[in-house]
């Protein structure tokens, strides 16, 4: 019998994009009065949804594994491969490094961080 030995850092990785994926696709679908599911607004206004949610989920995916990003809270969304990033971190070398793995996952066109912002100090 042989045993196998996995990488505890790229196990964490497919549990971190497992966990982005599982909440980006939770979010484009709503119930309508009649019990319909259809797309929340956000996806309605996107012409590539479906690549969009990829981008995001690979965001997400990859500001959980950093070191410097990780466990930190960073809303990602994306509309036209246009990220959009917000939250309250504690420097500005986090806000920079969030918006360094945005920018350099494939697909995406620009990233919007003026809604993500550094706490103040007190």
């Amino acid at each position: 019998m042989s045993q196998r030995f996995t990488n505890p850092r790229s196990s964490s990785r497919m549990l971190a994009i497992g966990a982005a994926l599982a909440m980006s696709l939770a979010a484009p679908l709503a119930i309508a009065a009649d019990g319909a599911a259809t797309q929340t607004k956000a996806h309605e206004s996107s012409q590539q949804p479906v690549e969009d949610s990829w981008i995001t989920t690979k965001v997400k995916a990859d500001l959980l594994v950093d070191e410097q990003t990780k466990g930190l809270d960073i809303n990602v969304s994306t509309t036209n491969g246009v990220v959009t990033l917000a939250g309250r971190l504690d420097s500005t070398v986090q806000v920079d490094k969030a918006v360094s793995i945005a920018r350099g996952i494939k697909g995406v066109k620009s990233v919007d961080a003026t809604t993500l912002t550094v706490k103040p100090r007190g």
